[in-house]
């Protein structure tokens, strides 16, 4: 018999208006993904109090790790929330469960992977991102941590994309609301003298710490019996279909992640030859941070999305998914050019939140504007590419996740600031992005016949 709670999150799910369940799902996720991106500003914020230009650069060439193992999570978690939101839709509770439990199972399993290869592999990976030899030892001591926090990170994200896919949000935003704020509170403790004076390694110590009672708040809700897919060890049930399955959507998402590390480490290598190398690299290691919750912001609003979508997708209802779709597009436009006027007029204002250098003040004013001049490319891109994973057309979900930092930055960022100098890595986004835009606007109406034939297909 379905609990009152119960029912509610399956109206939300099914009956409610799609512009009206998709923010109810959607404001809870952002919360939580900017408290998420907390871990990341309030870790740059505490290291510029270090007064340390070699500091900042040495977070900054972590980053490109950071965003590669954001990927891999992204991976389950996405397969999560896809899998287990048509389960729901088809009413297979039972699916759901098998789902739910080998994804989190598999996520752990790849966690301690990417843990003890992180571990044994730290300083060619570090160099490969473009790290000095003056900022490799503080480099290490941030990454280590990072790859402690695999452990925990990649089973917390598929738990928490489940809750989210069965509507139970307000976990979700529990659980990383409160591993924020504790990582506000540890940092100045773990990192300065007059606490455990462990410097940047200890900001990265504070980040797993935090990151791990997340994932304890998490499995206590879904240990307890309060959700309604219920995760249990007698429900893991690994296949070759379910891997591919998982694997086939979440890798478009991941690809996002991968390709903006790839860019953030051509970047810093770009920047390498130039006059002020450590100073551009140590600004744009702050701007990402920065950019990072643009992201957040439009991936939130996607979470919301995404549920919606993908019940809808289980359930048949071709009306109901298309509303879903053209509100998500609207909206995800509509994010991106706020995010990026705010980020323009106050450019000089945040960088100045994370550094006092006027060198890298000035760097990293013109790198903030030029990363969100054509902003509504990554809303755009990215809402298409959520849209085809729901529906499985994960080839194009692939294209499209590859072309915007990968197929088109790369050969900016690869020819333009050995042409311009550092004017070249400023030209670099903007000219990716305005193709980016081309292509998505291309693939509109193609996407819209292919939703339809896909759930015609289901039939």
């Amino acid at each position: 018999m379905k609990t009152a709670d119960t029912t509610g999150k399956e109206s939300l799910l099914s009956t409610i208006a799609p512009s009206k369940a998709i923010t109810k799902l959607a404001i809870p996720a952002t919360l939580a993904l900017l408290a998420k991106a907390v871990y990341n500003i309030v870790d740059t914020a505490y290291i510029g109090m270090l007064d340390s230009d070699i500091a900042l650069a040495a977070v900054g060439v972590t980053l490109p790790l950071l965003l590669i193992m954001v990927s891999v999570e992204n991976i389950f978690a996405a397969g999560a929330a896809v899998l287990a939101g048509r389960r729901l839709g088809a009413d297979d509770k039972d699916g759901a469960n098998r789902t739910v439990t080998t994804i989190v199972g598999l996520s752990m399993v790849i966690g301690a992977v990417l843990c003890v290869l992180g571990i044994l592999f730290i300083e060619p990976l570090l160099r490969a991102f473009g790290a000095s030899d003056a900022v490799l030892p503080q480099a290490k001591d941030y990454a280590f941590w990072m790859f402690i926090a695999a452990l925990f990170n990649l089973p917390a994200q598929s738990l928490n994309c489940a809750a989210r896919a069965e509507s139970s949000v307000k976990i979700s935003t529990i659980a990383v609301t409160v591993g924020a704020a504790l990582n506000v509170v540890l940092d100045p403790v773990f990192m300065f003298s007059w606490g455990l004076d462990m410097g940047v390694e200890g900001a990265s110590l504070a980040t797993t710490v935090s990151q791990c009672v997340t994932f304890v708040i998490l499995t206590w809700f879904y240990l307890s019996g309060r959700s309604i897919i219920k995760v249990k060890p007698s429900s893991f049930c690994i296949s070759s279909k379910l891997v591919w399955a998982v694997v086939s959507i979440g890798i478009p998402t991941a690809v996002i992640q991968i390709c903006l590390a790839v860019a953030t480490s051509l970047t810093n290598i770009a920047a390498k030859p130039l006059p002020d190398a450590d100073l551009i690299i140590a600004a744009y290691g702050v701007v990402q941070r920065l950019i990072l919750i643009g992201c957040y912001v439009v991936m939130g609003f996607m979470q919301g999305y995404q549920p919606v979508a993908s019940y809808a997708f289980g359930a048949k209802n071709e009306k109901r998914f298309h509303q879903s779709v053209r509100f998500a597009l609207r909206g995800s436009l509509l994010l991106t050019v706020v995010v990026a006027a705010l980020y323009i007029l106050l450019a000089k204002p945040l960088i100045l939140l994370f550094n006092r250098n006027p060198a890298v003040i000035e760097y990293g004013r013109w790198l903030l504007i030029s990363q969100v001049a054509l902003y509504p490319a990554f809303g755009l891109c990215y809402m298409m590419t959520i849209t085809f994973q729901t529906i499985g057309a994960s080839k194009m979900g692939l294209f499209l996740s590859l072309i915007r930092q990968g197929v088109f930055y790369v050969p900016f960022i690869l020819t333009l600031p050995e042409l311009l100098g550092v004017t070249g890595v400023y030209l670099s986004q903007p000219f990716a992005d305005l193709l980016t835009i081309l292509v998505c606007a291309f693939l509109v109406k193609p996407m819209k016949r292919m939703v339809s034939h896909n759930i015609a297909s289901k039939e």
